[in-house]
């Protein structure tokens, strides 16, 4: 019986071999080995070093056969297979009704990044496309004094977030809203999280097959990614507070971004990406638009 650690590479080696795409929740395949042997030995995801010795049993290691080849021949994320996602250090449930949760968004909630744009007259948030939920649920955790408002146009969507407002326990601080951006959206916030569809087209064109298993309606953004950014920017003066931020993740759009609004003052901020994934915008400076 090979022992856990051994297995864990032998599985790498299968994923390297395959040339799957990474960028769900792991960036190699070593990691992505590790996540989907323990998921299958029902092991904690942290449990690789202390387990690492563990002999696997000739019945645990066709489980995990089975669970890679599976990752390989479909090319589905790691976590549509096993309907779990992890965003700093909390668990959420997906499943393909949404894209696997990985927003930058969420070390800038987790570090206080945005904390001092903020005031002790925050109180109400927007997660707008919020998808699974999980930006949701994290403000709503780092901020304990904060009602959050999650809004999504697909009601798949707010199904799988409805599923994740529960497990936490958020259901009495968390709503959730089927509204196309803003629409159907009425009052007036003090900090909005937005991680829209953004990915211009020829990127769409050129995505390996692991996020064409993602829904399309989250993540393509048109001929430059901009256009429902467009319509977010001219719309959310009139659903911001005087003091208000919008906090923005645009990924690899950067450039696009600055063509389409050169003249907007944007504070970017740091990420574990760098400084160009996430952007933050003030009231007054959406005013100038």
């Amino acid at each position: 019986m090979l022992p856990l650690l051994e297995c864990v590479e032998q599985q790498a080696a299968r994923l390297d071999a395959a040339g799957v795409a990474f960028g769900h929740g792991t960036t190699n395949a070593f990691d992505e080995a590790a996540w989907l042997v323990l998921w299958a030995l029902k092991l904690p995801l942290d449990a690789l070093d202390d387990e690492a010795r563990r002999p696997v049993t000739p019945d645990e290691q066709a489980s995990i056969d089975t669970l890679v080849e599976q990752r390989i021949s479909t090319r589905k994320p790691a976590a549509y297979l096993t309907h779990e996602a992890w965003l700093q250090g909390v668990p959420f449930y997906v499943d393909e009704r949404v894209i696997v949760p990985r927003s930058f968004i969420a070390e800038l909630l987790a570090d206080g990044s945005i904390d001092g744009w903020l005031s002790e007259q925050t109180h109400r948030v927007l997660d707008l496309c919020t998808g699974n939920g999980s930006l949701a649920v994290l403000a709503a955790m780092a901020y304990p004094d904060v009602v959050v408002d999650a809004a999504d146009i697909s009601e798949d969507a707010l199904a799988v977030a409805r599923i994740n407002v529960e497990r936490h326990a958020l259901t009495d601080r968390i709503t959730l809203h089927q509204s196309n951006l803003l629409d159907a959206l009425h009052e007036r916030y003090d900090l909005i999280l937005c991680n829209p569809p953004y990915v211009n087209s020829t990127s769409m064109a050129a995505l390996p097959d692991e996020y064409r298993a993602e829904p399309e309606l989250a993540l393509a953004g048109g001929s430059d990614g901009m256009n429902l950014v467009r319509q977010l920017l001219r719309d959310a003066p009139s659903r911001m507070s005087d003091d208000a931020v919008l906090v923005l993740e645009i990924g690899n759009e950067r450039e696009h971004f600055e063509r389409a609004f050169s003249h907007l003052e944007a504070y970017w901020l740091d990420t574990s990406a760098g400084h160009d994934q996430v952007l933050l915008l003030t009231r007054q400076a959406l005013l100038s638009l």
